[in-house]
């Protein structure tokens, strides 16, 4: 059987797969991506609302989880935000900061991978799509033997460039966990990351009719929080800030929502009541706080009437109750809308200079795959840009 030989070979056409391929084409190396799908860069194209937050220029070690937190601040250094901006520059991209450092692509998410499949043409690549791969053994002298559904290939370097287990409609599996024990790697346990909470079925009951609105708030679990907008929705709380608190929340355990943050709730309630005495709560709450929300909290806690029947006590618990919301989740939605998996093969196993399998020459693990799960708000893309463009110097 005719094998196809090629020096490096990435299991994964998405983000890092993409980067790290046209960085070792550039350097003269064959390089074949193979991908079950039938398009690269699914998740580039869907993630953003389609138009792909794709770097933040403040992006460090700090908004990056992983059980081994410096594994991130050598590749990061060496393609920063800036690197990638400067990558997609050269191409003409059209893109918006919609918060500040926050890139996002003007038009869509099709200019984006536009550029990094020209970036891979430009270098030689080979993209191979609607292949699934049946089984890595090594071969002679650390060489990777690759058995595909298109036939067998053998490669020098084999770089595992397949993503975590969110979105599995998007073609997401745990292949790559799979490789990584097969080789004797530990896998830490992945959970769903940046993904909305489902609520208990009686607040479910309770809120049901607050969906599609949305409130800035501060959500905030153990030493972590953010200030962001939440929106509920049918099955519970989304938004940027649930989405946040998310990769932070563990099940069981309540979540503290202030639902007023930039407000001292106490002082100025107090301040009202000498002011405005026969002002209502109902109206001063209904210029900070969506009607419909308002509505659901004066019924349930019965805050009806005027600033002047506020006593001491009742201000008090008034501000306790929108400073300090105190909501317990009833879990995630799993997967199936998360945005990142966190956990994954642990980073310990792997060179962060190369990102090369310590015990296995030529064997190399990027992107989602490994145990670094970034923030939201275009954290993930730059890890996925430095992670791929750090294992392309050295495939």
């Amino acid at each position: 059987m005719i094998v196809n030989k090629v020096d490096v070979v990435i299991i994964g056409a998405g983000a890092s797969g993409l980067m790290c391929a046209a960085t070792a084409g550039y350097r003269g190396k064959s390089v074949l991506v193979l991908d079950h799908a039938n398009k690269a860069g699914k998740k580039i194209l869907m993630s953003g609302g389609g138009r792909c937050n794709f770097t933040n220029l403040d992006a460090s070690p700090k908004h990056f989880l992983s059980s081994n937190p410096h594994f991130c601040i050598s590749a990061l250094r060496r393609y920063s935000s800036q690197d990638f901006v400067d990558l997609v520059d050269r191409h003409g991209l059209d893109y918006v900061e919609k918060a500040p450092g926050q890139f996002f692509c003007e038009h869509s998410a099709k200019d984006l991978l536009a550029i990094l499949m020209t970036e891979c043409e430009w270098a030689g690549v080979t993209i191979q799509l609607n292949t699934d791969v049946l089984s890595i053994e090594e071969g002679a002298e650390g060489s990777k033997q690759i058995q595909t559904s298109s036939g067998p290939i053998e490669c020098d370097s084999l770089v595992m460039a397949t993503g975590g287990l969110s979105i599995p409609t998007m073609g997401a599996t745990g292949f790559g966990y799979q490789v990584a024990e097969q080789f004797g790697l530990t896998v830490l346990p992945t959970r769903a990351g940046l993904v909305p909470l489902t609520l208990q079925p009686s607040d479910k009951a309770r809120f049901s009719e607050l969906s599609g609105i949305s409130s800035d708030i501060t959500a905030s679990f153990a030493d972590n929080s953010f200030t962001e907008p939440m929106l509920f929705t049918h099955r519970g709380l989304s938004g940027p800030a649930i989405l946040q608190i998310s990769n932070f929340w563990t099940p069981g355990h309540p979540l503290l929502i202030n639902l007023m943050p930039k407000q001292d709730i106490k002082a100025e309630l107090i301040q009202l009541r000498q002011d405005t005495p026969k002002a209502t709560l109902e109206k001063w709450l209904t210029k900070q706080l969506p009607k419909r929300l308002v509505q659901v909290l004066i019924e349930e806690n019965k805050w009806q009437g005027s600033f002047s029947d506020l006593s001491n006590a009742k201000i008090d618990s008034i501000a306790e109750q929108l400073n300090n919301w105190i909501i317990k989740p009833n879990g995630t939605e799993g997967y199936r809308t998360a945005e990142v998996t966190l956990g994954g093969v642990d980073t310990e196993c792997i060179s962060s200079k190369t990102f090369e399998v310590k015990t296995v020459p030529g064997l190399f693990f990027i992107g989602e795959v490994l145990d670094v799960t970034g923030w939201l708000g275009g954290y993930n893309f730059q890890w996925a840009w430095a992670s791929g463009y750090a294992a392309g110097q050295y495939v």
